[in-house]
């Protein structure tokens, strides 16, 4: 335990605030979109991956990296939206082992709808609380601790499909 470098008092007032913040902050967003939307964060984070991909579809494996989602929580949440009908399930033509998520004209039409609201959301609870400078500060923050955990998290994916 001498090893540990344990977090100075301000460093753990540091901490709690910023778990405070976004915990509330993904709490808020969820509850605006199952309020707003009928769907959770996740599902939504999955019709928006896929609404920037080409042809609106990607490889499981892709959408699963992408979403920051283990593969079978993503496949157990686009089993649920295809049951919506937001979302198709194909065989990859390159790989028979592959199956490919595609966005649906119904789930593109849900999706348009549900993101005037998560950007207002997003747009009230973050981009109108911070000053310009603020801003700025968040998005080097953001981009810091990203690159810290880069590494870390590719090890954890390969790792996964390494189980295969």
């Amino acid at each position: 335990m001498s090893d540990v470098r344990w977090l100075s008092a301000e460093e753990q007032q540091v901490w709690r605030a910023f778990m405070t913040a976004v915990t509330k902050f993904t709490e808020h967003l969820d509850r605006q979109l199952q309020r707003d939307s009928g769907m959770p964060m996740a599902y939504y984070e999955i019709l928006v991956a896929l609404s920037e991909a080409p042809e609106r579809s990607l490889r499981m494996s892709e959408l699963a990296s992408v979403c920051h989602s283990s593969r079978s929580r993503l496949s157990h949440a686009v089993a649920r939206l295809e049951k919506e009908g937001w979302v198709e399930r194909r065989a990859c033509p390159s790989d028979r082992r592959g199956s490919i998520a595609a966005l649906t004209d119904v789930g593109f039409a849900v999706l348009e709808e549900a993101a005037a609201g998560h950007v207002t959301a997003v747009r009230e609870h973050l981009f109108d609380v911070l000053t310009p400078a603020q801003l700025q500060s968040l998005a080097e923050i953001s981009r810091a601790v990203d690159a810290g955990l880069t590494v870390e998290c590719a090890k954890v994916r390969r790792e996964e499909f390494a189980d295969l």
